[in-house]
């Protein structure tokens, strides 16, 4: 029930905000937003806004990725976009894709001799942490993601290479890494366009013998892996699905359809759908 005191005039919908993080029932006062529903929309968009332009913690990030998944073989790569810095990235989504002269050079030493020939690459998945457009996101979700992932992969006989951090980094840039690599499949961490309710979301991306070149119908996508939007167990699920059916099957992108249970059913049995009671 609305105070009938306050200049602001309550929606009939507000009892439905504890289910979303859209903007939705925010009242209004005469034919204005509340005051303090404008002020809110005004920190989230400076909240998007920082996302984009934060710089990646890369030994913090380090630190973390070695605790989540311990015995990975060599050490992390460090690497970094042909976009000099990110203006540039931002303004050139091209040279985002590709890797500058010194991580190629970098990677070099760990390339397979014939890198695309299926049995010439020695490892099954290739891990690549990208900033993308929330270095946040990748800060905050992917070392309990790869954590939750590691739970599940464990004892299946996976080979995993060296994990590899890329800064001003686009998806298509682990193609290049995963061809280098000698992996069968790259998976590519990053931190997605940030939304006015989500600066910290993550993308995955996983595509089957990678190589530079491929579009986007190679891949396979998950999204919105954040602690408000697809938990990490529900994303890591998801994704060991999808890389066990892209080794027994290999493929990914189109010929690869997620064929799991709903993450209601399988992990959150017994919460029901508010809509329908």
């Amino acid at each position: 029930m609305s105070d009938p005191h306050s200049p602001v005039t309550a929606n009939p919908w507000a009892a439905l905000r504890q289910f979303t993080d859209a903007r939705i029932a925010l009242g209004r006062s005469g034919v204005s937003l509340p005051t303090n529903a404008h002020l809110a929309f005004q920190l989230a968009h400076a909240q998007a806004r920082d996302a984009v332009h934060r710089g990646l913690d890369g030994p913090a990030l380090a630190e973390q990725l070695s605790a989540a998944w311990p015995g990975l073989p060599g050490a992390l790569f460090q690497l970094h976009s042909a976009a000099a810095d990110r203006n540039q990235y931002l303004q050139r989504p091209d040279l985002g894709r590709r890797l500058d002269l010194a991580s190629r050079e970098l990677l070099a030493p760990a390339s397979a001799p014939q890198p695309g020939a299926l049995d010439d690459r020695g490892f099954d998945v290739a891990f690549v942490l990208a900033d993308g457009l929330s270095a946040l996101a990748i800060e905050q979700n992917a070392a309990p993601f790869l954590a939750a992932l590691h739970r599940r992969m464990a004892g299946e006989g996976w080979t995993v290479a060296p994990l590899c951090v890329v800064r001003q980094a686009r998806v298509a840039v682990g193609d290049e890494i995963g061809q280098a690599l000698g992996a069968k499949a790259v998976v590519v961490l990053i931190g997605e366009r940030p939304g006015l309710s989500s600066p910290d979301s993550m993308g995955l991306y996983l595509t089957w013998m990678p190589r530079v070149g491929l579009t986007d119908a190679s891949r396979n996508c998950i999204s919105n892996v954040r602690p408000a939007g697809l938990v990490v167990d529900e994303a890591a699920y998801k994704l060991h699905y999808l890389l066990t059916q892209s080794r027994q099957r290999q493929l990914s992108g189109v010929d690869l359809k997620d064929e799991t249970a709903t993450a209601a059913t399988t992990l959150n049995a017994g919460h029901g759908n508010f809509l329908l009671k």
